[in-house]
């Protein structure tokens, strides 16, 4: 099933082989290596295979050149003894023809390795990349509610699809080009000593020319990136605050104000962007002009060894090869290095997910639950919120002492931030209490399977949550091994099967993109038929039916009260007409409780539920006075 859940995704830096640059720095390189290479464990055969691939294609890359001077000298010397003789010259088999076909096949041979290796590591970085994304999509089930809620949306998705991108581009590319053209410069190099000390200390000399330019350039822009990229993120959010509340944009004529910070969030864009690209594009034809540069001052200096007889036609043109074969990495080089960064920050990202803390483990010897024992006792409970990113701690409950009774409705009021969520939510041991207990039927939760817990608890929240799937799979996730009978009856007792069976498909029509779209209350009520369905003994009510119409919600009331029965229910509740049948009413104030009692009681006696019955009964016969 996919779910039925809008997110807002963070936007990833340009790629480095489109041309962007990505500032990210990795903290801990070496230990993020070594922590990859432990990953990848069931691929070391693979990269035994790239390793040694990488070795024939540089050994080949390396020889053809060298090889190559041979035949052209053997080649030029022919040539000009059959002009002496006054003969044509022929390329034969034993004429040349021999020597051309063994550097043919060095050059296949380098192809043909370089292809191999290519082919393995594609293969090797998305098998990683399954790896690790099958590992976070685990993780994510793993991670206690305290994590997801300190986190953006955002950048934990960001994690499946950027960074692991990131990866996958650099295991792919970038590695290959690092490792092979470490070896091919050292390796040309060695070769250009060989033939000649002097043109080869002048190639190094504008090498190390070329490498400070780089740099230089390479500082500028990415500053100049890290503003585009600053300009685009305020580009970004205007345009999404013109999106969601284009609404009151309207009723309040802010379009021309809207537009206007728009147009200029968008002018710094473009001059941002206009100073980043245009140092981008320079960097290459910089670079490339130091190493004309330095191939001319070559070229002078072999052409005057050529014509006074020390240095053959074929050392020259070799000579050439392994500068072109040297020069070509060096300018890449910190385009390389910079996607070698990008990705190990991005590891490093990934890994911090993976080793963020978990749930808290089941307990060694759990204790069952009897299903018709579902009393919910809050004992002497405190909690406090704690944001890990920001390292602070928000008290959301202290010293809170109540009992939900079998068979009863216990309804949680007070102001916003009074702690009625967290209550519920500790119920499941979503987050864990750090001081006192919380026990169902007797028995404290840590001491109870999570599975068994889960099962124990059902929840209708105020925001519906519907899966991409069919109404039927989407209603039978109360319980799984359901037939479709009893799914027919819990729609039927929630009141949805009369619009279900309205619907193209009925049970089999799919909820999204590409099937239809509920409205509030319709969604609600699947929501309800799927808790009929789960049939748990305790029930927690989260203002169920806050934003349902006059007529959803009579529907509403009548598909809670065929789930309710029997039940330990917990209702939060803002509209204090729906508990006023309560049997017990537990006031929440700041995180405390500060008064317990049914409605009759705690209408009349001074104190915060009277204060907030008042104000709701005068807000609900006010009305327009035109005077």
């Amino acid at each position: 099933m996919e779910e039925q859940k809008k997110t807002q995704g963070e936007a990833g830096g340009d790629s480095l082989f489109d041309g962007g640059f990505d500032t990210a720095v990795p903290e801990r390189p070496w230990a993020t290596l070594k922590r990859l290479w432990h990953t990848a464990q069931d691929q070391h055969l693979r990269l035994l295979v790239v390793v040694l691939s990488v070795v024939c294609y540089t050994a080949l890359a390396i020889a053809a050149p060298y090889y190559s001077a041979g035949i052209v000298d053997l080649l030029w010397e022919n040539i000009q003894r059959a002009q002496g003789l006054g003969e044509a010259f022929v390329v034969t088999w034993r004429q040349g023809g021999r020597e051309i076909f063994v550097l043919l096949l060095l050059y296949l041979g380098s192809w043909g390795f370089y292809t191999l290796q290519s082919y393995l590591m594609v293969g090797f970085a998305e098998q990683l990349n399954l790896r690790l994304r099958r590992e976070m999509s685990e993780k994510l089930h793993r991670l206690p509610l305290s994590y997801l809620d300190s986190h953006q949306t955002g950048a934990t998705l960001s994690h499946f699809t950027n960074d692991m991108d990131k990866m996958s581009e650099a295991m792919q590319y970038g590695i290959l080009r690092l490792v092979t053209s470490v070896v091919l410069i050292v390796g040309s190099v060695v070769m250009m000593f060989r033939f000649n000390v002097v043109m080869t200390l002048l190639f190094l000399v504008f090498t190390l020319l070329s490498m400070v330019v780089t740099k230089l350039f390479s500082g500028v822009t990415l500053r100049r990136a890290s503003r585009r990229q600053q300009a685009l993120s305020q580009v970004t959010g205007l345009v999404e605050e013109a999106y969601s509340g284009r609404v009151v944009i309207k009723a309040f004529c802010r379009e021309q104000a809207s537009a206007g910070e728009i147009h200029r969030a968008t002018e710094e864009l473009a001059q941002a962007t206009e100073k980043a690209d245009f140092m981008m594009n320079a960097i290459n034809p910089t670079v490339r002009l130091v190493n004309r540069l330095g191939q001319m001052g070559i070229a002078v200096f072999a052409g005057w060894q050529l014509l006074s007889g020390q240095l053959t036609v074929g050392v020259f043109q070799a000579f050439f090869q392994y500068v072109n074969q040297s020069a070509e990495p060096l300018t890449e080089a910190s385009y390389v290095i910079n996607s070698m960064q990008s990705a190990l920050a991005s590891a490093e990202r990934v890994y911090r997910l993976l080793d963020a803390p978990e749930e808290r483990p089941n307990p060694a010897l759990p204790q069952r639950v009897d299903r018709a024992r579902g009393q919910v006792e809050f004992r002497h409970v405190s909690f406090s919120y704690e944001n890990t990113e920001q390292g602070t701690r928000t008290e959301a409950l202290r010293d809170v002492c109540f009992t939900a009774p079998q068979g009863r409705i216990t309804a949680l009021v007070g102001p916003s931030g009074s702690g009625k969520s967290t209550v519920a939510n500790l119920i499941p041991r979503f987050w864990d209490v750090e001081q006192g207990e919380i026990l169902i039927g007797g028995v404290n939760i840590k001491n109870i399977a999570t599975t068994q817990l889960m099962d124990t608890v059902s929840f209708v929240f105020q925001d519906t949550f519907l899966f991409y799937d069919t109404l039927y799979e989407n209603i039978a996730v109360g319980s799984p091994a359901a037939t479709k009978e009893t799914v027919v009856a819990a729609a039927k007792a929630a009141q949805c099967h009369e619009f279900i069976e309205r619907l193209p498909q009925g049970y089999e029509t799919r909820i999204g993109d590409e099937g239809v779209y509920l409205s509030g209350g319709e969604a609600q009520r699947v929501c309800v038929a799927r808790a009929i369905l789960k049939n748990a003994p305790i029930l927690v009510l989260d203002e169920a039916t806050a934003f349902a119409d006059p007529e959803n919600e009579y529907k509403m009331q009548q598909a809670l009260q065929s789930l309710i029965k029997g039940k330990t229910v917990i209702i939060i509740a803002h509209r204090l007409s729906s508990i006023v049948s309560a049997d017990n009413i537990v006031v929440l104030q700041q995180g405390r409780i500060v008064q317990q009692g049914q409605h009759d009681d705690l209408s009349v006696a001074e104190g915060l539920y009277k204060n907030m019955w008042d104000a709701y009964t005068s807000a609900y016969h006010w009305k327009l006075n035109k005077n």
